[in-house]
């Protein structure tokens, strides 16, 4: 079991495409968010969007490939190097978010911001976007089916709340059925813990393991 929590580490990724909009000096920059699978999905969507937003004076981008967020690029897209691209990728990384692709589009105000406005606008502009889109945590873990009594339905919906862990399916007839999801560094221990509470009267059989999304969350 601990090999295989190792070889599965947890990763971040978007729960959905998301937008969001900061405004400075009247220079408006607009951001969207998407989940990508690749770096050909990323750089397709880098240039819809500067079709989208083929009047825009900057489309500056950066994505994050892979679970080891070994794929990274960004780009300034005309904006003095540094300024754009890097503050735009830094909020990813920060995020600890992978699979996942970012164009902040600017629309120049007629006022210049500087070197310390420009990285201040795109980091605001950037955040916007990936809180709107949210994010979510994918845990490597075991699906189990529980099978119980009717009198320890109570017992088992205490001990699972407790422990924050969501019923996935419910399915009554002569017995309860309950499908759960969890890590597979916790499996051993929920295991017990149901096998405890019921006095030995709960059936659980794993019917599968792989990754699964376990938190989402909308700040950044």
């Amino acid at each position: 079991m601990e090999n295989k929590v190792q070889e599965f580490p947890d990763y971040k990724i978007v729960c959905s495409a998301g937008s969001g909009e900061y405004e400075e000096k009247k220079s408006r920059f607009i951001a969207n968010v998407v989940p990508v699978s690749s770096v050909e999905e990323a750089a397709a969507f880098i240039e819809a969007m500067r079709r989208k937003y083929y009047d825009a004076r900057h489309n500056c981008s950066a994505f994050v490939i892979g679970r080891n967020r070994e794929g990274t690029r960004c780009s300034d897209d005309g904006e003095p190097s540094g300024t754009a691209g890097k503050p735009i990728l830094e909020v990813l990384l920060g995020a600890e978010v992978t699979d996942v692709a970012i164009v902040v589009t600017r629309y120049f105000g007629g006022t210049l911001l500087g070197t310390g406005g420009l990285v201040r606008s795109y980091t605001q502009a950037a955040q916007a976007g990936l809180a709107d889109a949210g994010i979510a945590t994918m845990c490597y873990g075991k699906k189990i089916t529980i099978r119980a009594e009717y009198s320890d339905v109570g017992k088992l919906q205490y001990l699972l709340g407790s422990r924050e862990i969501d019923i996935q399916a419910s399915r009554y007839t002569d017995t309860v059925e309950f499908d759960i999801r969890i890590p597979a560094d916790q499996c051993r221990e929920v295991e017990k813990a149901l096998t405890e509470a019921t006095a030995g009267r709960v059936g659980i059989a794993i019917t599968g393991e792989g990754y699964y999304r376990t938190m989402d969350k909308r700040e950044v």
